[in-house]
């Protein structure tokens, strides 16, 4: 297995803003067969080192991973991400 971990902050961090951001990464479970799980999960801390989104998605394999990279449904939340976002960072590891 794969696991694809991104974390998210905001241009507008107000919570309306987040929670639509939220709910653009929740709509693609169901949607990417390679998309094997999808936890979105809101910070609840709101320090100055935090992030606003996590994302946590799996895969079967590198490949499957890549297959949802360029999946059409995952392209349309990167034109969304791309711009909402402020900042990302990732990690990809096997699990």
């Amino acid at each position: 297995m794969i696991t694809h971990i991104v974390l998210f902050k905001l241009k507008d961090n107000s919570a309306e803003s987040v929670e639509t951001t939220a709910q653009v990464l929740r709509n693609m479970e169901g949607k990417i067969d390679e998309l094997k799980s999808i936890t979105v999960g809101l910070d609840v801390l709101h320090s100055e080192r935090s992030y606003d989104i996590g994302l946590i998605t799996t895969f079967e394999s590198l490949d499957a991973l890549a297959a949802y990279q360029i999946h059409p449904v995952h392209k349309k939340v990167i034109e969304h991400m791309t711009q909402v976002r402020e900042a990302s960072v990732s990690i990809d590891f096997e699990s």
